[in-house]
């Protein structure tokens, strides 16, 4: 049966979550514990409503239902992440927030005309602001796509790389050219790069302009300066909104320098047009194990993590 996955991978990630065991028998599930009967129902009633959309069901996508089905409260409908889509993959699949965090976050992006989202890796930060940003494009809620990023070096030395400085940048902007191909054919991307409509580039190439009608992204904003990020945050034109994403446990600056990010959020905290959202490791949406190297960098501990 789809809804179990190969070899039942789908039920030993919801054994996982619940902590419970669970088998099929005639196609019924049964389970060794009762207690989390009502919430065990609802994941699986969440699953099947994304197999009837004609969406793949992998055990990580069971992993992360799971968890939301567990937590939700029993007046909310842990089914509202999955309701409304907000984008759509180069093939036209339905893209969907994996976790309230990501909902909240794609709900802000359309409040607020500017919005801080916080984080560790792993949590879906440049993905969402990349599909969001597409989607106003197909929309036309917006001209103009422009993504930057300061070219910190984290430990390597951007001379010792090979080729011009476009060759250099490159690597740096590899997740963001990573998300988009998801999104549009390659074909596409370079002719809407070539016509200026998607714009990607290092952020000392935003100095002096005044960006209108455009989506604008910056991510590792971690590793601006105080000076860097003033500068971008005042680069706002007409008919624009701002996605400015981090985590500000991997700064790559000179030991004793400010992080513009952190000195922003707490600059414009009482701003109204502003929003902010902080992603934690519940909103990670790579391999499971993700979550607990965080937790053992986040306590200093190096012993088990539940």
């Amino acid at each position: 049966m789809i809804l179990f996955g190969p070899s039942d991978a789908n039920l030993r990630a919801v054994e996982k979550v619940f902590g419970i065991s669970l088998n099929e028998k005639e196609e019924w599930i049964v389970t060794d514990d009762p207690t989390d009967e009502k919430a065990v129902l609802r994941v699986f009633t969440m699953a099947l409503d994304k197999i009837r959309k004609g969406e793949n069901l992998t055990s990580f996508d069971m992993f992360k239902i799971a968890e939301e089905g567990k937590e939700c409260k029993a007046d909310e409908d842990p089914a509202e992440l999955y309701k409304t889509a907000f984008g759509r993959s180069y093939d036209h699949k339905p893209i969907y927030p994996k976790t309230r965090g990501q909902k909240e976050l794609l709900e802000t992006f359309e409040k607020k005309d500017m919005t801080f989202a916080i984080g560790p890796a792993g949590t879906g930060k440049t993905y969402l602001s990349v599909v969001y940003a597409v989607n106003c494009l197909r929309l036309n809620k917006s001209k103009k796509i422009i993504i930057t990023r300061p070219v910190v070096e984290a430990g390597e030395n951007l001379g010792f790389l090979p080729g011009d400085l476009e060759e250099k940048i490159d690597p740096y902007l590899r997740p963001i050219f990573d998300a988009l191909d998801q999104l549009i054919s390659p074909v596409q991307r370079q002719h809407l790069m070539e016509k200026g409509i998607i714009e990607i580039a290092p952020l000392a190439y935003m100095r002096g302009r005044t960006l209108d009608d455009a989506i604008v992204i910056l991510d590792e904003a971690q590793n601006t300066t105080v000076m860097q990020m003033k500068m971008f945050l005042t680069r706002m034109g007409f008919h624009s909104k701002m996605i400015i994403n981090g985590d500000t446990t991997q700064i790559d600056l000179p030991y004793g320098k400010k992080s513009g990010l952190i000195d922003a959020l707490e600059r414009l905290s009482g701003v109204e047009e502003i929003g902010s959202v902080a992603l934690t490791s519940r909103d990670v949406v790579r391999h499971p194990l993700v979550r607990k190297i965080l937790a053992c960098y986040d306590s200093g501990q190096n012993g088990k993590t539940e």
